[in-house]
């Protein structure tokens, strides 16, 4: 039996100590766990937390973050209620395996602290790793601030565990930003958070010999594409669960969230569309704005996948010029975030003018300065009906201003 851990009414906690507490507050089975920055923290704190008794569950360091989430893999088709942590390169290596947990339908639960990719090496967050992983057939969850990363934590296994989705969820926060940055959280007692996430109940466990199952089968073209559109279908349907959830906890703590987000967007001529810790800062800018004369908003994604396409247009139905920022190089092609969120607008009965904004590569400061110009040339784009700047403008770079139609 594990020890009690005592918590004051308001922690002071960073973003990774939040998440490392939220883990332990859902006994989990088995965290198997290879460390990297800046997500390296959440599985030192759950360790130290299993030696000094507070867990009754296994700790297994292995090798790579790809036998990390093979391991997890395997935990989890065995019958156990399973989670880890990852950042950016550390991500990448688990790619491969994201698929089979996905493919394989298993509950495990995923912290994703965001980092920029290589090359060159870099260390400080950016959302690069968030959209190499958006397509692996996880649901995704986009917090800005410890308490977030808290509450979305217990929220995932919730999630993931219900009969109606049964899908591996990832809780993203920003790297140092948010994993490095103490702020006060309030956190449930134990056994409050371990009632609101529930006891686990395994579906299809390998170790049940009375009920023998199958995983990692190999289906060619016979079957593959019938399981790849049941996952799909899956992912697209587990939204009523997530509100639900989302529901649930608010009557708990009285914190409520949506799946899309909005700030000041009621009267707002203009908005900005963001994710992470870019979300708060915008805020700011948004009211500063305000001050000026100039109505605009804010709009935030709380789940990547399932993409909320209706919630998103609507939240956007009387806007008349929308800048997406975008954290991460596009490579070629217009922001993710961009390309969604058109995506979602084309088949709403508003289409504002949009542009693309790409910020923040490798921890780069988004400053206040740079938000109002933003927030300006959205004003320009309204007044005007179409866009009087390039389409996608890469924002706090050195040199050359740099921009692309």
């Amino acid at each position: 039996m594990a020890e009690v851990y005592e918590l004051q009414e308001v922690e002071v906690w960073d973003g990774n100590m939040a998440a490392s507490h939220a883990m332990r507050q859902a006994q989990i089975d088995v965290v198997s766990a290879y460390p990297i920055t800046p997500s390296t923290p959440i599985v030192q704190n759950y360790a130290t937390f299993l030696s000094d008794g507070y867990i009754d569950g296994e700790f297994v360091m292995v090798e790579s973050e790809h036998a990390a989430m093979s391991g997890c893999v395997g935990a989890a088709a065995a019958g156990g209620r399973v989670a880890t942590a990852t950042s950016s390169q550390g991500f990448a290596l688990m790619v491969e395996v994201l698929y089979q947990a996905s493919g394989m339908r298993l509950p495990i639960v995923l912290n994703v602290v965001n980092r920029a990719l290589a090359s060159p090496l870099n260390v400080n967050g950016d959302h690069s790793d968030m959209y190499l992983g958006r397509d692996a057939g996880w649901v995704n969850l986009c917090t800005y601030n410890p308490q977030e990363a808290y509450d979305f934590n217990l929220m995932a296994f919730k999630i993931a565990e219900d009969y109606d989705v049964r899908l591996p969820v990832m809780v993203h926060q920003d790297g140092f930003i948010c994993s490095h940055t103490a702020q006060s959280v309030r956190p449930l007692s134990d056994a409050e958070a371990y009632k609101f996430i529930g006891d686990y109940k395994p579906k299809n466990a390998m170790l049940d010999f009375e009920r023998p199952a199958t995983y990692g089968s190999q289906t060619e073209e016979d079957w593959h594409f019938e399981h790849k559109a049941q996952l799909h279908n899956a992912i697209m349907r587990s939204k009523p669960v997530i509100e639900r959830t989302f529901e649930e906890f608010a009557k708990l703590t009285g914190r409520r969230y949506s799946i899309v987000e909005t700030y000041d967007i009621e009267d707002a001529e203009v908005a900005i569309v963001a994710l992470g810790t870019t979300v708060e800062s915008a805020r700011v800018a948004v009211k500063e704005a305000r001050k000026n004369g100039i109505k605009a908003g804010v709009v935030s994604i709380r789940v990547l996948r399932p993409f909320p396409y209706q919630e998103f247009c609507a939240a956007l139905q009387d806007v008349k010029a929308v800048a997406f920022l975008d954290r991460s190089l596009p490579a070629g092609a217009m922001g993710m975030l961009f390309n969604e969120g058109v995506a979602a607008l084309y088949g709403g009965t508003n289409k504002p003018v949009a542009s693309n904004y790409i910020y923040g590569l490798g921890g780069r400061d988004l400053t206040q300065s740079h938000l109002q110009e933003i927030i300006k040339e959205l004003k320009e784009n309204a007044k005007a009906g179409k866009l009087t700047h390039p389409a996608q403008q890469f924002i706090g770079l050195r040199g050359p201003k740099l921009g692309f139609n």
